[in-house]
């Protein structure tokens, strides 16, 4: 049985769903539950994630560390939620009130500082100095872990590569898209997965998803073909300004566009135009845990804060 100083408790606080896990010191999982997100309400929220804590502890028999994983960030003094996708956080004292909900100090994170953490601590890129964990998904993020220890920045915003411009945006085309942030022009509004299908519908009139996408390509469609290189294309352009900053170790992919094969081997090709260096170095890999790397990487909070 695990005592209370060696369990540690995630949770993965997303807008459809809400995940518990319990890991073991060595990070071996012996509890796991989800349930829904109630839609809209901060003080069911809290209740559900407060459950999900006391059913996890009374099943296993002792108390844990606990760390969230949210969407959005905490504004600069840790007080309040902000830029959350799940509109009823932001705004809020989360952290305070779940930490009086539950009884104790939690550790919070945003969910992409956490997908980072895992892989860094024992996923695709553990034992790397530095990591820059990256969400390809329905939106865009970023995280960054240097030497096992999550950065956050004095302004709470280290790893939002996806809200920078799109480098070298004269080589592209078209207009530039509007981003929800109130810019036009954001990386995420190029490399999110509606993007990447908006783009194909935009020059083919033919909407398709980011999976039919790989095997009409695979199956010698040209379109599909073109899109998909002009995707790897922006991706090269956007990782080569991070690389240019962070100089990260390991590069890890998440989220659904992780799961293109030909993006670990075009896109490192393409990124070296656009590196100030005549080696490089950083690897680019998928993640290895998954879907469980947010969940997992708030449990990992305790040991990287």
């Amino acid at each position: 049985m695990s005592t209370p100083q060696t369990l540690r408790l995630g949770i993965d606080l997303g807008g459809t769903k809400i995940e518990i896990v319990a890991l073991e010191p060595r990070g071996r999982e012996i509890l796991r539950r989800r349930i829904d997100t109630p839609q809209g309400d901060y003080p069911a929220t809290i209740r559900a994630v407060a459950g999900l804590v006391d059913a996890a502890e009374t099943q296993l028999g002792t108390r844990g560390s606990i760390g969230v994983g949210t969407p959005g960030s905490l504004t600069p003094g840790g007080e309040l939620m902000r830029n959350s996708n799940s509109v009823c956080l932001n705004g809020r004292p989360l952290k305070r009130d779940l930490e009086a909900a539950i009884g104790r100090e939690i550790r919070m994170a945003n969910d992409a500082n956490c997908f980072a953490l895992s892989e860094a601590v024992d996923g695709a890129a553990a034992g790397a100095d530095t990591v820059f964990g990256v969400i390809l998904g329905t939106g865009v993020g970023g995280g960054i872990v240097v030497r096992g220890q999550v950065l956050a920045g004095c302004n709470h915003v280290a790893g939002e590569w996806g809200h920078n411009p799109l480098p070298r945006p004269d080589e592209e085309l078209e207009p530039q898209t509007a981003c929800y942030c109130g810019r036009s022009g954001c990386i995420e509004t190029y490399l999110s997965g509606p993007a990447l299908s908006a783009d194909h519908a935009r020059l083919t009139g033919n909407a398709r998803t980011p999976p039919d996408l790989v095997r009409a390509a695979a199956d010698g469609d040209a379109c599909a073909e073109t899109t998909l290189v002009r995707y790897e294309r922006r991706l090269a352009k956007s990782l080569a300004s991070v690389i240019n900053l962070l100089d990260p170790h390991v590069i890890v992919l998440g989220g659904g566009l992780s799961n293109i094969a030909r993006l670990y081997v075009n896109v490192p090709r393409l990124w070296c135009a656009h590196v100030f260096s005549d080696v490089i170095a950083t690897r680019l890999v998928r993640n290895r845990h998954g879907d469980a790397s947010g969940v997992r990487g708030a449990a990992f909070l305790w040991e990287a804060v």
